[in-house]
């Protein structure tokens, strides 16, 4: 019973890290690329663009963090041109609270 109790853990751990912020930062559900490689290439690219989130701005919520990108296309750029998190300065890993 408790493997299985930690099995269900893990899985709910994956829906709420991955497919729920997918889900309602990127409206995956409403998506209407349906047929060949298109719903996969955009799960992937997706999940780039989380994993560059979640690396450049630890600990700042998801959909405070693309709307501050979506107004500052320089960040954006810089986001993508440091592959690692140690070339962005803090004070542009963590959103400030008038940013959010």
């Amino acid at each position: 019973a408790a493997e299985l109790a930690r099995i269900i853990r893990g899985h709910w751990l994956i829906e709420n890290a991955v497919h729920y912020v997918r889900d309602v930062s990127y409206r995956e559900d409403h998506s209407r690329i349906r047929t060949g490689n298109g719903p996969r290439v955009m799960a992937t690219l997706r999940n780039i663009a989380l994993g560059l989130l979640r690396i450049h701005h630890p600990g700042a919520p998801i959909a405070a963090t693309l709307r501050h990108l979506g107004r500052t296309p320089d960040a954006v750029l810089t986001l993508l041109d440091s592959p690692s998190g140690h070339d962005i300065s803090p004070s542009e890993r963590t959103l400030q609270p008038d940013q959010q």
